[in-house]
């Protein structure tokens, strides 16, 4: 994002030449839209014995939105939701809502993540509109990417950085790799929490409504 310093000074007046098609316009996202499965995740969380790996299958549905803008700045975007279970079972693992965003302006990814354990986070990096990888990081201390928990993960869990990184294959699939660094209580070391899993199609997105009419 750029520098607040660097902000135009007419904060209220909307571009003018905003391309209605989503789809079109999600730079390094693009790869991302649809529906995906991915049957071959590992998650590597925290136990009181040591970390324990697990298996895990993956239902995330990216569809695009409307194109957003603040004031002169614009944003196109996917809204997602990735359901998680344990290989042959039907009780939810991890359960996750949030919108991942481009701005070409400026070639910031920012990617919001919410999860019904009382946890949200917003990162953000740098990418070109071409990009075929790319990296979000949110810290704990930033007032503007930040992380933020409800008390008892705040004491006990207390998320201290966040990291994901994408990889858009010529396959025609997208990985990613996550490290969520925990300070847990009674240990003086971090503990990377850490998930990985690469994603097939299942559908083609819906286009945006915008787009549809």
């Amino acid at each position: 994002m750029e520098p607040m310093s660097e902000f135009p000074s007419d904060i209220y007046t909307e571009p003018s030449d905003i391309d209605v098609d989503t789809l079109r316009n999600l730079g390094p996202l693009t790869g991302m839209a649809g529906i995906w499965e991915g049957t071959r995740g590992l998650d590597v969380k925290p136990k009181a014995e040591g970390p324990k790996k697990q298996a895990y299958v993956e239902r995330i549905e990216l569809q695009p939105i409307d194109p957003q803008t603040n004031g002169p700045q614009l944003l196109y975007g996917l809204r997602y939701h990735t359901h998680v279970v344990k290989p042959g079972q039907v009780k939810t693992y991890h359960d996750q809502v949030g919108y991942w965003l481009w701005e070409p302006a400026t070639g910031t990814v920012i990617h919001t993540l919410t999860i019904p354990r009382g946890q949200i986070v917003m990162a953000s990096g740098q990418a070109a509109a071409d990009a075929r990888r790319f990296e979000v990081r949110a810290t704990a201390e930033d007032i503007s990417f930040g992380i933020r928990s409800a008390p008892f993960l705040e004491q006990a869990f207390r998320t201290v950085e966040f990291r994901i990184a994408v990889s858009v294959d010529a396959d025609g699939t997208w990985s990613y790799e996550e490290d969520t660094v925990l300070m847990i209580k009674g240990q003086t070391e971090p503990f990377h929490h850490t998930d990985r899993n690469t994603l097939s199609k299942l559908a083609e997105p819906t286009p945006n409504p915008l787009a549809r009419k």
